[in-house]
């Protein structure tokens, strides 16, 4: 009998001997990628086998102790390894996700101030975000814009003030920068999409990338998604409105940040909430089959795309408004005066 142990590969006979022993170096690294390796092996030990006294008939080891030691080391080492390859992925997706946020929100406080600093110089410029910051770094003073350029009649009779050379670097430079902010968020953007594929393919075919992320950051985790209910998906990211829901008497929230995709974004009002039901019920499989089975299923979508055409058939007008006739009270019976108090 072959088997596959921790330390090496034996050929044990049917009294429990050892015959051969093919065993690894000592390396507590090595010992524990092979130890993760053979987990998947169909030559794994039986139950029962003593493997330590095996370990000391080959002369792996001398001493108990020092297998014991030994084990312990490699045990720990393969655990590390385990933990780091099953949440990386993930990981660094939240990170991407909130890195994009942090640059947005600092591309717009910067470009804000961009679009004020350079609207005393040009005010009639109507640019904004990155095409103001492209504008500037290409020309700098107005007094650089081509004649054959669109902005050119603006430019020649802005009536701004004019940049002296020291304040044009200050400027070009600061749009500089502002340009690789935008730059690092395409890249960032990239990244996204290009590893989405990779750690959630069921979840990207039918959330897509952007918003695939996006949930797996809201939840904490690929992991941690696949145990919320359709429920909470369906409504996760619109916080505020479902504590005000909560608190008050607000209508409860339909979806959350799943309105960006464009089955619910691009449908009538009246059909939102239901697609937003079916979406989000088609996520959390999506999400589960990317977690414990690892394996691409194109049907979810298919199955998705038939469940959205039903609703759109079956509810293809607005509901009409239900409305109540208040009618209006009867005649007052007039009071009998002539009646005394005893």
């Amino acid at each position: 009998m072959k088997i596959v142990a921790w330390f090496g590969r034996l050929t044990i006979s049917e009294n429990g001997k050892v015959e051969e022993c093919n065993l690894l170096a000592k390396d507590p690294e090595l010992l524990a990628a092979h130890m993760l390796l053979a987990a998947g092996s169909e030559d794994l030990p039986p139950y029962g086998l003593n493997l330590r006294e095996l370990a000391i008939d080959c002369g792996y080891v001398e001493l108990e102790e020092d297998y014991d030691v030994l084990l312990r080391d490699v045990c720990i080492r393969a655990a590390k390894r385990q933990i780091s390859m099953n949440d990386a992925d993930d990981k660094r997706i939240i990170q991407a996700v909130e890195a994009m946020d942090d640059i947005d929100k600092a591309a717009n406080e910067l470009s804000e101030r961009l679009t004020e600093w350079y609207g005393v110089h040009f005010p009639e410029l109507d640019l904004t975000g990155e095409s103001m910051a492209r504008f500037v770094v290409n020309f700098g003073s107005r007094e650089n814009v081509p004649e054959n350029h669109d902005m050119y009649e603006k430019s020649s009779t802005s009536m701004g003030s004019k940049l002296s050379p020291l304040e044009e670097d200050l400027l070009r430079n600061f749009a500089t920068s502002l340009c690789g902010i935008y730059d690092t968020r395409k890249y960032l953007e990239q990244y996204i999409i290009s590893n989405m594929d990779i750690v959630a393919p069921n979840l990207t075919n039918i959330a897509g990338a952007p918003l695939g992320a996006r949930l797996i950051s809201l939840a904490g985790g690929l992991e941690k998604l696949a145990f919320f209910p359709s429920s909470t998906v369906q409504v996760i990211g619109a916080n505020n409105a479902l504590f005000k829901h909560l608190k008050s008497r607000a209508p409860s929230p339909k979806h959350g940040v799943i309105f960006n995709h464009p089955l619910i974004k691009g449908a009538p009002w009246w059909q939102r909430g239901k697609i937003a039901r079916a979406l989000a019920s088609k996520i959390s499989l999506a999400v589960r089959m990317d977690v414990y089975r690892g394996k691409f299923d194109p049907s979810i979508k298919e199955k998705l795309e038939r469940k959205v055409e039903s609703i759109r058939k079956s509810y293809p007008k607005p509901p009409k408004k239900f409305s109540t006739k208040i009618t209006p009270p009867g005649p007052r019976k007039a009071r009998n005066r002539s009646s005394k108090r005893v």
